[in-house]
Parts: structure tokens; C-alpha cells; sequence
């Protein structure tokens, strides 16, 4: 206001400088009904914006954007003080040798308004406001006093002084002039109404603003020459000074740094301690103890303190006034992103449809607040997109920090309800759209009985699914339901302990049924979401007693539409005994494409990353090597997949040419129809004899929805 206006009017004319205003305040209103609308849905505590985001988004966002906007407050109390004594430094040259002086005493005068509490904070400001509103009224008369038709209308095109500058380089100067309307947010803690204080305060806050500057632009516009404006804007404007009284407008000067240094003063210890109390960062928690009945965060207010008197010390060294703006660049664009953050908190809140968000606020859609999210996001790359990068990536940083430590904060955020309505949406489109074999991914059904003793079927599973798809691990507890459900929810854990222990990305399943058979014939036909229904069964091979049940379920599997495979376990590979080659029987299409499928998701996956595929293939009598290979190439050729092939010789003994051929394979592929009942035994000891050589053995069978040349 005092500083730049004046040289925002004389480079960009009056008209652009009121378009400049209304686009920096359209979008910090944008804000401000974001501001309106989370505040007025919660209760409100300490905490200010971080509580805001961290209700909303959770703990990891709330975190890295709260102890951002911690030192973005703390370090603007000195940046305030240096605008304070710089102004009356130049107003009174004499002061100048006592720089750092005049800074510290006012630095320890605002701690000790502060420590006393927020009340006597209050007061002040009333006080400093008062000023403020006398140095406006001072220069706003001296304007009109001395408007003048013809200067208005010299003044009102942009007449830009440099190339250099256009109306994004003005914008950016001014923006910052806008910023400061989470100055009633950090008070949310001290607040007897916050959730009805926050949107009045916020929204008039930024209404008078607007009409202030906006006043200010129109009589600066035609009272001033633009050279005089661009040149000296503060000698400008302190020309305007009601009865030549210009001391009235340095105490405005003054009243505006103080007031914005006694806000942040109140605000960074808020933030902190509340930070501190949700124990996000343990190394805080000392800074978490109030004071008083009012709860005082006057650990936090030294550490603030501290903080100031610091940067007082280094900025009183001339030569370190670019490392300190570059400092108050980064610190802005954490004001911005705080502000982009409580939109999409807003955003996500609403958008999600979350039943939970019932804010008092009704001037309010997730369109305003998405719209105020970019408009922060935008503003920060346009006035210093260097610094925007910076601030982003200290954010990012701390983000992933938190995201990687065991969280046991839980605020029940709204991420959750906007992953619920994208999938439940998702889930309606998804049915809407029929199967088809291109876009065939694996939704796996593990049976997995005790997992501990079959990782080998787990992590089979997992690495079909290779990113692609979804793992359902299950077991079948017989038993009554109501006698049983205690061990269901003790088996769920040791599932979900399982899964976690192991990393496979799994969701864990337990039922209940009378019996086993009857458990996995419901399991079978009842579990999915919506369309996501289990399109591959795994199993581990069946003992000669269970086959029989087992065959059951296959059968009834195969009329599901399932695809099945049965992992006769022996082993899987160790972090030094890296796989090599995989090894797929190709006997046709029918299970040959399932099993190629899978035999190349599994490589998709870091233990088996440096596995070849081989695909082989007995010669017919009749046939010839040379059909028989172009066969296999075409194949390959249509299927895209870099794979090696063999053909061979028949023999009168499948058993031993399966021995021979892939005995030292690391994997084993080879496709079976499901058994009729009276063949389950034949089946097994068939497999069995065949496969008692080999390495894993997978043994498939296909649906048919999984097609090799999709």
C-alpha cells in the first residue's frame, strides 16, 4: 500500500491496476470461501490452516504444510521488523546507526504483548489499527484534494517503462499485497466462536481490503504523475499527507509492519504447538505444553523469538540482503501453497461427497475451491517461479518423510471419502463396459489356508498381479458363526500381518461357513465388488484324500468363469539365486495364452526381471521341425513378446521328456482341464508323477477371457 501501489498505477495505468486488484483479491476470496466453508464444518482448535488441511487431508499433507507455514510465520516476524525500522530509519537518517537496536527492543516489545496472551494481542492491534485507519484517511483526503481529470486520464493506459515488463510482472508484484488472510485462522485456537468468527473475519477482511485498494488506485491514478509514480511512490504518497502531516503516514508505515509482526508472533507458536500435539514430528513434542488457562504456546513463542533476534543479527551484514530475499520469496510461496492446500482440502471435501461435510457455510461449490487452488498455484509461479520450485520441493521432502514414518495420528480425513466416490463412480463405469480379452488384468483369489506355511501361492499371486490387478487372499474357517467370529477377527489380523510382513499388496479375507466345502462354495460365488469379480483362482496342489473336494470346487470355479492354478510348491527364488528361465508347454491357445500371460507378468517382477520365457512345444508325428518352429514364431510375432522357443522330438514317455527338457528350469508351466469327479484320483496321480522332478510347477487352466494375441 505504501511502498508499490503507486508503482503498480503508474506502470500498468489505472484500468489494468483495478483488473490486477480484482484478480489478486478473486482469488484470495476463492480462498476465503474455502476458508469459510472447512472452518464452519468442524470444531475448531489450535492450529490454525495446518489444523484446516490436516482435518481434511491428513497428517502427511497437514505436516508438511504445517511446519512450513510454522517458519514461514516465525521468519516473517523478522522480515516485518526489518520493513518497521527500515521505513523509520529512512524517515529519520539519525536512527540508521542503531538498526539492529531499534529491531531487537521492538522484537522483545511485541514478545511481551505476546507472552502475556492473546487478549492483550487484541488490544494492540486495535490500538495499531487505529493508526493505520488515520494514516489511510490522511492520504486518501490529501488525494482527493489534489485529484485532478486530466492526470486520471494520462494515467489511465499502461505505459510500461521497461520491455521487460507487462501485466503478469505487475501482477506478481502486487499479489503479495493481497496474501496475510490467515491472519484470524492462527487465531482459531482463542477464538470463543471460531467456526462462525473465521468466515465473517476472512470474507470482510477481504472486502475492505479490495474497497481500500481499490480507493487508493483510482485517487493515486489521478493525482499523481505516472513519472512520479514509477519514481518515488512513497515520496508520492506521502505528499498526499493530510496538512503536510507526514509523520501520520510513516506511523501508517509502521502500524501495518508491527501489526502484520505481532500477528505472525501470535501465529507460529499456535501452528507449532499444535503440530507438536498431534505428535507428527516426535522431535516437537516439547513445544506441545500451554500455559495458563488460555492455553499460552509460550514455548514456542521463545523458540520464535529466538528465531527473530537471529535473522535481526544476519540481516544487520549489507552484503546478505540477496540470500534474504531470496529466503522471503520461499516464504511467500509457502503462504500460497497453504492457501492452494486449504482449497483442495475444500475441493476434495466436497467433491468426494463425503456425507461428513455439512458446513454451515452454504456460499460455497467444489468449483470455487479447485478454481482458488489454481489461481494459488498460478500466482506462485508467476511471482517467482524459482522460489515456487523451492518451496515445493521442501514441501515434497518433509511430505515423504511423514509419509514414510509408522503414523499413528489419525485425523479420519477426507481422503478416504474421495477414494470411496472415485471408486464407487468408477465401479458404475466399469460395469457399464463389457469384458473384454485386450483389457483382461488378474483379479486374483487366493486360497491360501495357513499362509505362513504357502508363501509360495501368495507371492505367485503377487506377481501375476504385477501392478496390474488386485490379490484377495482367503481362508475358510469351519465352524459355527457366532462361536467362530472371535477367531475371524483374529485370523483377519494375522492375515493383514502376513500381507504387510511380506509386502504383497493383498486384501485379506476370512469366512465362516459349517464346513469347509460349504466355505469355499460361497467364497467362490459371493466374493467381488460390483464387476470386480475374481477371474483367477489359486490353489495349492491338493493331498490324494482332498482331491476329490477339491475337483469339486474346480469344476464349479470353471462354470464362474474363473481361471484356475494349482502351485506345486517347491520353492521360490532367493535374492542371490537369481531365476533364469521360465518354462511354458504350449499344447494350443485353449490354455496356452493364460499361461504365456502369466509366465510374462511374473517377469514384470524384480526377482525374475532377468528370466527368459521358453516356450516349447512337442512335435506332432506328421509334422514337420520347420512348420512346427514357424508356427512358434508367428506366434510370437502376434503376440509381441520376446520370448525363446524349442521343439521337440515326440516320445513315448511324457514324463521323461518334461525331466529332460525343464528339469533345470526355475519355473514350470503346463496347462490340465479341470477333473470330473470319479477322474480326481487319476488326475492327481498322474501330475504327480510327471512333476515329481521338477522345479515350481504351475499347472493352469484357462477360462478362455485371457486371449495371448489381444
Amino acid at each position: 500500500m505504501f511502498m508499490l501501489t503507486g508503482t503498480v498505477v503508474g506502470e500498468a495505468g489505472i484500468y489494468t491496476a483495478v483488473g490486477i486488484l480484482f484478480l489478486a483479491k478473486g482469488i484470495t476470496f476463492l480462498t476465503g470461501l474455502s476458508i469459510s466453508a472447512v472452518s464452519t464444518n468442524t470444531k475448531i482448535e489450535g492450529g490454525g490452516a495446518y489444523f484446516l488441511i490436516s482435518r481434511s487431508l491428513g497428517a502427511e499433507f497437514g505436516g508438511s504444510i504445517g511446519l512450513a507455514l510454522f517458519f514461514a510465520q516465525a521468519l516473517s516476524v523478522p522480515f516485518y521488523l526489518l520493513g518497521f525500522v527500515k521505513a523509520l530509519t529512512t524517515s529519520m537518517p539519525s536512527l540508521a546507526p542503531y538498526f539492529f537496536l531499534i529491531g531487537f527492543v521492538t522484537a522483545v516489545g511485541i514478545f511481551v504483548i505476546n507472552y502475556v496472551g492473546a487478549s492483550v494481542v487484541i488490544k494492540a492491534q486495535y490500538f495499531i489499527l487505529a493508526v493505520l485507519v488515520l494514516s489511510i484517511f490522511s492520504f486518501t483526503i490529501g488525494m482527493i484534494i489534489n485529484f485532478d481529470p486530466v492526470i486520471f486520464a494520462a494515467n489511465s493506459a499502461p505505459a510500461y517503462s521497461n520491455p521487460d515488463i507487462d501485466f503478469w510482472v505487475i501482477f506478481a508484484v502486487f499479489f503479495p499485497a493481497v496474501t496475510g488472510i490467515m491472519a484470524g485462522v492462527n487465531m482459531s485456537g482463542d477464538l470463543a466462536e471460531p467456526e462462525k468468527s473465521i468466515p465473517k473475519g476472512t470474507l470482510y477482511a477481504i472486502g475492505v481490503g479490495a474497497v481500500v485498494y481499490l480507493v487508493q488506485i483510482l485517487l493515486l491514478g489521478g493525482s499523481t504523475p505516472r513519472a512520479d509514480l514509477i519514481a518515488n511512490p512513497y515520496d508520492s504518497l506521502l505528499g498526499h499527507s493530510l496538512f503536510g502531516l507526514k509523520f501520520v503516514i510513516i506511523a501508517g508505515v509502521a502500524a501495518a509492519t508491527l501489526s502484520s509482526a505481532i500477528g505472525s508472533l501470535m501465529g507460529a507458536p499456535r501452528i507449532l504447538q499444535a503440530l507438536s500435539r498431534d505428535d507428527i514430528f516426535p522431535a516437537l513434542k516439547f513445544f506441545g505444553k500451554g500455559h495458563g488457562d488460555s492455553d499460552e504456546p509460550r514455548r514456542g513463542l521463545w523458540l520464535t523469538l529466538l528465531i527473530t533476534v537471529a535473522v535481526l543479527a544476519f540481516a544487520g551484514n549489507a552484503s546478505e540482503g540477496t540470500m534474504l530475499e531470496a529466503v522471503a520469496a520461499v516464504l511467500t510461496m509457502f503462504f500460497l501453497f497453504t492457501y492452494g492446500m486449504t482449497n483442495m482440502a475444500a475441493f476434495i471435501e466436497q467433491f468426494s461427497r463425503n456425507p461428513s461435510f455439512r458446513p454451515r457455510f452454504k456460499w460455497f461449490h467444489w468449483s470455487t475451491a479447485l478454481l482458488g487452488a489454481l489461481g494459488c498455484f498460478g500466482a506462485a509461479l508467476l511471482i517467482n517461479p524459482v522460489a515456487a520450485v523451492a518451496a515445493f520441493l521442501i514441501i515434497a521432502a518433509t511430505f515423504v518423510y511423514i509419509s514414510r514414518r509408522v503414523l499413528k495420528t489419525s485425523f479420519g480425513d477426507a481422503r478416504r471419502g474421495f477414494y470411496y466416490q472415485r471408486v464407487r463412480d468408477n465401479l458404475w463405469r466399469l460395469a457399464s463396459h463389457p469384458p473384454h480379452p485386450k483389457n483382461w488384468r488378474p483379479t486374483t483369489l487366493v486360497l491360501s489356508g495357513n499362509p505362513q506355511s504357502r508363501l509360495t501361492l501368495s507371492s505367485f499371486a503377487k506377481w501375476f498381479e504385477s501392478d496390474r490387478g488386485i490379490v484377495a487372499i482367503a481362508e475358510v474357517v469351519a465352524g459355527d458363526v457366532i462361536e467362530k467370529i472371535v477367531e475371524k477377527e483374529q485370523k483377519e489380523k494375522q492375515l493383514k500381518a502376513f500381507i504387510e510382513e511380506h509386502d504383497l499388496g493383498a486384501f485379506p479375507e476370512v469366512v465362516i461357513a459349517p464346513s469347509f466345502d460349504q466355505g469355499f462354495s460361497v467364497l467362490l460365488q459371493s466374493h467381488s465388488i460390483g464387476p470386480l469379480k475374481p477371474n483367477l483362482l489359486v490353489m495349492g496342489w491338493p493331498s490324494l484324500e482332498g482331491v476329490a473336494t477339491i475337483s469339486k470346487h474346480m469344476l464349479l470355479a470353471r462354470h464362474l468363469h474363473m481361471s484356475q492354478v494349482l502351485v506345486i510348491d517347491g520353492g521360490i527364488p532367493s535374492m542371490t539365486d537369481r531365476p533364469e528361465r521360465i518354462d511354458v508347454w504350449w499344447r494350443g491357445q485353449a490354455n496356452g495364452s493364460l499361461m504365456i500371460i502369466l509366465a510374462y507378468l511374473v517377469t514384470r517382477n524384480w526377482p525374475w526381471k532377468s528370466a527368459r520365457i521358453r516356450i516349447l512345444r512337442v512335435r506332432a508325428k506328421e509334422e514337420s521341425v520347420k512348420d512346427a518352429s514357424r508356427e512358434i514364431e508367428a506366434l510370437l510375432e502376434a503376440a509381441r513378446l520376446d520370448a525363446d522357443f524349442k521343439i521337440l522330438e515326440f516320445s513315448s514317455s511324457f514324463k521323461s521328456l518334461l525331466e529332460e527338457a525343464s528339469g533345470d528350469a526355475d519355473l514350470v508351466l503346463l496347462g490340465f482341464q479341470p477333473p470330473k469327479l470319479e477322474n480326481a484320483d487319476a488326475f492327481h496321480k498322474q501330475y504327480e508323477n510327471i512333476t515329481e522332478n521338477l522345479p515350481t510347477t504351475l499347472i493352469i487352466s484357462s477360462s478362455g477371457e485371457a486371449d495371448l494375441m489381444s
